[in-house]
């Protein structure tokens, strides 16, 4: 049997899984357990699956019957077939694990006028905080309609529920939470209009919810956003990024400082101010350093010394400064996990513009095909467009061997 399976071909029914029933790539990596890029691989039908276990677990992800791979039948065949939206969604609850795709049955009482219990903030939050941990594997055109509904499920809570205002006060930050959660998938999936709107409504909530360190954050995702624009809005980013540290305050956890000062350090560099970018830098690892075990936000827990290596070199690579941002950004990566294909494909892409910028062509389309291969079939529109400059500079040397593959690549 298992000479047979070694021949086994899933380029076709991964391909259809994606056109015909939306799922991408990432996620059916994430229930295969194998890599995003190893999927676009096979979905271009180049390579194989050759290992029993391989086989069986791609079979029971894709819902493929087993005499069609030479298996016994599956436990699951036995079910009903379901539609393609149901093989989603069986996808988003395996990936959020537990049945996080099923809410709180208290939330649909409440939402209904019934009494909120004091807990039911809390069990929300820790709700949001198991949802966040999808955005490492999967891109925002994935996770976009989950962070919304939560959102506006805690939002007709308010509304319709009865609490006390303490209670109430713990909803709103809870709600501001979740509307950053969803502004970042809609930013992250092309949706910018949507983002705004969310971030604005993350703001309100966590000032009237008392919440400074949200209501910084908030900000902070508005600044972020702004720097996709033209000088005059990239200038009201760095001002927005400003407030946003202002905002949140010294007395803010150690480990938001940090997050805030990385996104306003961010901003300076991308408006070009050198040395208030260093200056951003210094207090993120300041207040990085402060953070000595005790409990941060979730939110901005991600904050650590890779990811400030990572800004450093992102920082360096948008003020020219090459010979800075390489070793960094080449250090930081060689620790950063693959199985987190969109962000590590994003920071790839600022290590190729370093190389270009140096000079280094063969290096930087190597760099540039590793971005590729990772981002292929992750729900995210923005490692493309942080590639495509890269892409245009790359072609004026394509009669290099390197870059017209990588060139070829793109296109494909």
């Amino acid at each position: 049997m298992r000479s047979a399976l070694a021949a086994h071909d899933f380029g076709t029914v991964i391909h259809v899984a994606r056109t015909e029933a939306g799922i991408s790539y990432s996620m059916i990596a994430a229930e295969c357990g194998i890599k995003p890029e190893r999927v676009g691989t096979l979905a271009k039908g180049q390579g194989k699956v050759a290992t029993f276990e391989k086989i069986a677990a791609i079979a029971d992800a894709l819902r493929i019957p087993g005499h069609m791979v030479g298996l016994a039948r599956r436990p699951w065949e036995a079910a009903p077939e379901g539609s393609a939206d149901a093989g989603r969604r069986e996808f988003l609850k395996t990936s959020a694990a537990a049945g996080l795709a099923v809410g709180l049955p208290e939330l649909s009482r409440a939402s209904e006028g019934g009494r909120v219990g004091s807990d039911l903030p809390e069990r929300l939050r820790q709700r949001t905080t198991r949802l966040r941990r999808l955005d490492d594997v999967l891109g925002g055109g994935d996770t976009y309609r989950t962070y919304l509904g939560e959102y506006q499920a805690t939002r007709t809570l308010l509304r319709r529920g009865s609490y006390t205002e303490e209670t109430g006060r713990r909803l709103l930050s809870v709600l501001s939470e979740q509307a950053q959660q969803a502004g970042w998938a809609a930013f992250d999936g092309g949706r910018h209009a949507e983002a705004r709107g969310l971030y604005e409504a993350s703001q309100k909530a966590a000032v009237d919810g008392g919440c400074a360190a949200l209501a910084g954050n908030a900000l902070a995702f508005l600044a972020y956003q702004g720097l996709c624009g033209d000088q005059h809005a990239r200038q009201n980013a760095v001002q927005t990024a400003a407030r946003s540290c202002a905002m949140a305050g010294r007395d803010a956890a150690p480990g938001v400082r940090a997050l805030l000062y990385e996104r306003l350090a961010w901003a300076h560099a991308v408006a070009g101010h050198a040395d208030e970018t260093e200056r951003a830098l210094d207090a993120a690892r300041a207040a990085l350093a402060e953070v000595d075990g005790a409990p941060q936000p979730d939110w901005a827990a991600w904050v650590d010394e890779t990811e400030l290596q990572i800004m450093y070199g992102r920082c360096w690579t948008e003020l020219r400064r090459p010979l800075r941002a390489v070793p960094v950004l080449e250090a930081a990566l060689a620790r950063y996990d693959d199985s987190h294909a969109r962000d590590k494909a994003l920071y790839l892409s600022w290590l190729a513009d370093s190389y270009l910028t140096a000079g280094e062509i063969e290096q930087a389309a190597t760099v540039t095909g590793r971005a590729l291969d990772l981002s292929s079939g992750v729900a995210s529109v923005r490692p493309r467009e942080r590639l495509a400059p890269v892409l245009q500079r790359l072609g004026k040397h394509q009669a290099l061997p390197v870059v017209a593959d990588v060139l070829d690549m793109a296109r494909s």
